[in-house]
């Protein structure tokens, strides 16, 4: 069971990073874009579409990479003062009442949604450029599906912590600035 929650994890964690790069583009256009436009004064037609997809699929995308790396928003107030056992639990029962039946509508609706728009070439109208969306639209259903891959891992990893009592670590990528900073604090601290 381990090999497999790993292996989606790492899955999710690749895609994640992949689309980390969203970052970089949507920089370098949103600069771009403010170049020409207030120091040339002659701003671009495609750079809003772009903006718009880039932000679009950085937001879709990283939702899989947080829940694999644990980095979603939670309300843990209580959640991380009883026992692992119980915090299993009731992760287990809020992953199926909650969180599945979302993912499902999200990969549902969205695979209408992007078959609809690859089925009619769909175009941004909201500037003159005109730039295909429906490649952007099929994002919608990828990160259902990713979603829905990273929430089975999460209920496994729920049952192995029922049965263990802990949980199983995480797979490790990127670091709070916090913690690094923390950690060297710690390390100057003891010499």
């Amino acid at each position: 069971m381990t090999s497999i929650i790993h292996s989606i994890e790492s899955l999710n964690i690749w895609i994640g990073r992949a689309f980390g790069w969203c970052i970089l583009i949507l920089t370098l256009s949103v600069s771009y874009e403010v170049f020409v436009r207030y120091v040339l004064n002659s701003p671009t037609v495609w750079a809003f579409d772009m903006m718009v997809q880039m932000y679009g699929a950085l937001f879709l995308m990283a939702g899989p990479y947080a829940l694999a790396q644990d980095a979603h928003v939670r309300a843990d107030v209580i959640h991380r003062l009883i026992p692992v056992r119980w915090q299993a639990r009731i992760d287990f029962i809020l992953y199926i009442l909650f969180f599945f039946p979302g993912m499902l509508a999200l990969f549902w609706f969205g695979w209408e949604i992007a078959s609809d728009s690859w089925r009619y070439q769909e175009v941004s109208w909201n500037s003159p450029a005109r730039i295909q969306i429906y490649f952007f639209k099929t994002l919608i259903p990828l990160a259902g599906g990713l979603l829905i891959l990273q929430g089975i891992s999460e209920c496994m990893r729920c049952i192995l912590a029922m049965k263990t009592s802990r949980w199983l670590p995480r797979m490790e990528d990127a670091r709070e600035t916090e913690e690094l900073l923390k950690g060297q604090a710690t390390k100057f601290g003891a010499e």
